[in-house]
């Protein structure tokens, strides 16, 4: 991911959605709008849409992914998610590839992918 900035309507939940249960940290808040969160490698910035003009569903992203380093580490997080009420849309399986992963979405509802990618996760 690296660097993703999304407008967010429900600002408050996703801001501790990410940074109490995902573990991002917040890196800058300019103001109580504005939000960068890092993950160590990744950078996420939040941003309060103004009321009325978040773009249409159609014209945002399919989803975010986060690596983790095993396939473990994403049955792990599906369960922690899970027991805090996180909605699944996916339950954890393994791709052709040899990867593994499950969707789920945030308070904002966007899709966020947990993804063992054995080539990118060798990096991380």
């Amino acid at each position: 991911m690296r660097h993703i900035a999304l407008f967010i309507e429900h600002f408050d939940a996703t801001v501790t959605f990410y940074t109490e249960l995902l573990g991002f940290a917040v890196e800058w808040q300019p103001d109580a709008d504005n939000v960068y969160l890092c993950s160590g490698c990744d950078n996420l910035a939040l941003h309060r849409a103004p009321a009325g003009e978040r773009p249409l569903a159609g014209q945002r992203l399919d989803h975010l992914g986060l690596i983790v380093q095993a396939a473990e580490d994403v049955d792990a997080w599906h369960d922690f998610l899970k027991s805090h009420g996180t909605a699944i849309k996916a339950a954890p399986r393994t791709h052709r590839d040899g990867a593994r992963s499950f969707y789920f979405l945030d308070p904002d509802g966007n899709l966020v992918q947990i993804i063992h990618h054995p080539p990118i996760a060798e990096s991380y």
